[in-house]
């Protein structure tokens, strides 16, 4: 079974020890088409769930990125900076946003699993 976890906003989240890794999926990247611009938010900031907490911009819509868990925000990915276009060659991976050090763990049960995610995705084609 897989660590990772969805939102209906096309969000990932990845856990890491007491953090989670945040990006945007697969679907969301191929909808948003080529990324030219990624604003990340900054290390110590705190977010609440739901929140936004980045923007990603493509030739074809600016898109806002919504936490998916609250907490505080203690890396970014400042490779995006300088390769947003890495979002779209590798959403799942290279492609990821920031990290956030979970406030309430328990908020995880809100988020989908793949397979659930899979068929959300299959229901909106």
């Amino acid at each position: 079974m897989s660590d990772l976890r969805f939102t209906k906003d096309h969000e990932w989240l990845r856990i890491e020890g007491d953090a989670a890794v945040v990006g945007i999926s697969d679907y969301a990247q191929e909808k948003l088409g080529d990324i030219v611009y990624v604003e990340l938010p900054e290390i110590g900031r705190k977010v609440a769930k739901g929140a936004e907490a980045a923007v990603v911009e493509s030739v074809k819509a600016a898109s806002e990125v919504y936490t998916p868990v609250s907490g505080e925000v203690i890396a970014v990915n400042d490779a995006l900076g300088e390769n947003p276009a890495e979002v779209n060659g590798d959403a799942m991976g290279k492609g990821w946003f920031f990290k956030i050090r979970l406030d309430d763990p328990a908020e995880l049960g809100d988020l989908m699993d793949e397979a659930a995610y899979r068929k959300f995705v299959e229901g909106l084609e």
